[in-house]
């Protein structure tokens, strides 16, 4: 069985989005390293999984002209991949390969990574918003970047 896993980027203080919903602070133009490193893991298949606030933010830039090119191989992959939206409230999935399944998504993660990125924002949403009962997670491993970005990636410990 294929595993489930989360990728996100977070601030410092453990937001994934901004008090308004926005998340350009984790776009990295101009960064060679990272670049090449989101590129590599988009290539590296699968589907992609989201809940439907982030779902929305992903549809909203990744289709559009300006990802296209500030981001080309990577828009081209976060296109043409398969993806899956959980939501109990979105009717109908409009981003091309999006299949739509109603229900909740935290039981099922087997791997989360994420980037930490050196940034605070002092408000947001965290990834874990309405979790309703402790999570404890095991790193199983870690990278740090030029940029200061540093990618943990965990695993429920059970």
């Amino acid at each position: 069985m294929r595993k489930l896993g989360v990728f996100n980027s977070i601030t410092i203080d453990g937001y994934f989005t901004d008090k308004n919903n926005d998340m350009s602070w984790a776009h990295r133009a101009n960064d060679p390293e990272w670049i090449e490193f989101t590129e590599e893991n988009a290539k590296s298949g699968g589907e992609l999984v989201f809940g439907r606030v982030t779902y929305d933010l992903m549809k909203s830039f990744w289709p559009t002209e300006m990802a296209a090119k500030q981001f080309p191989e990577l828009a081209e992959q976060m296109n043409k991949l398969p993806k899956v939206v959980f939501s109990r409230t979105l009717e109908s999935a409009s981003w091309q390969n999006t299949r739509l399944i109603k229900g909740d998504l935290a039981k099922l993660i087997d791997e989360y990574q994420l980037v930490v990125n050196p940034i605070a924002l002092g408000a947001g949403r965290t990834i874990f918003d309405g979790i309703k009962e402790k999570l404890n997670l095991k790193l199983t491993n870690s990278r740090a970047f030029k940029n200061g970005n540093v990618l943990l990636t965990y695993e429920p410990a059970h």
